[in-house]
């Protein structure tokens, strides 16, 4: 078996540089809990290279403005369509921020208007690994009343022939699970456990 890369998805037209300590984090998490091999080093590929092929998993994140250029869209929706798996998180944690209102837009334009859509909490994503029972994990973003002050209480995805392969959040996780993975002794729940979850199902769904 191939080690696995995290691989961060370069865009154009915004800030996808985010989140820097959490990629380790989480391959950190992912030599603790499972057996699954891993290479240490992210991997920061331009969505307009074929390179993106390579990957079965691709982290895309930001703040800002998201608008593809043809070719990343077609880069895009190609990698999609041939079973990739893209994780897509706003780091506004904001379901009216620019961000969420210009990905959302980008992916109806590349899949369709309707292609994004709730999931339900008894997706497998949420059993295939740890278990939550009741959906997506909460983040001391939202609790904290960050952003648009609300707990978003399901992520979105657009499936293909019934898999994800563009799982979508508003929740910041990136954020969440971005510190040195030496803290997490500090806290009473490892939480990126989730992680782990999301990683897990891109790699055997």
């Amino acid at each position: 078996m191939k080690p696995f890369i995290f691989t961060r998805i370069q865009y154009t037209s915004g800030d996808w540089d985010t989140d820097q300590r959490m990629p380790s984090n989480l391959l950190h998490s992912l030599v603790e809990y499972t057996t699954i091999p891993v290479d240490e080093k992210e991997k920061v590929v331009q969505l307009t290279s074929n390179e993106i092929f390579k990957s079965p998993f691709c982290y895309l994140s930001g703040h800002k403005l998201v608008e593809f250029s043809t070719q990343e869209r077609d880069h895009f929706k190609r990698y999609v369509q041939n079973g990739g798996f893209v994780f897509v998180d706003d780091c506004n944690h904001d379901i009216d921020g620019l961000f969420a209102k210009s990905f959302e837009q980008e992916m109806a334009r590349t899949f369709g208007p309707k292609a994004l859509q709730k999931i339900p909490n008894s997706h497998p994503i949420y059993t295939c690994f740890f278990k939550f029972e009741e959906g997506p994990p909460t983040t001391t973003f939202e609790l904290n009343g960050w952003g648009d002050d609300l707990v978003h209480d399901y992520l979105k995805a657009v499936l293909i022939n019934g898999r994800i392969g563009v799982l979508y959040s508003n929740k910041d996780y990136g954020c969440e699970w971005d510190y040195d993975f030496r803290n997490k002794r500090f806290l009473a729940e490892d939480n990126t456990k989730f992680g782990v979850n999301i990683i897990t199902y891109a790699l055997t769904a």
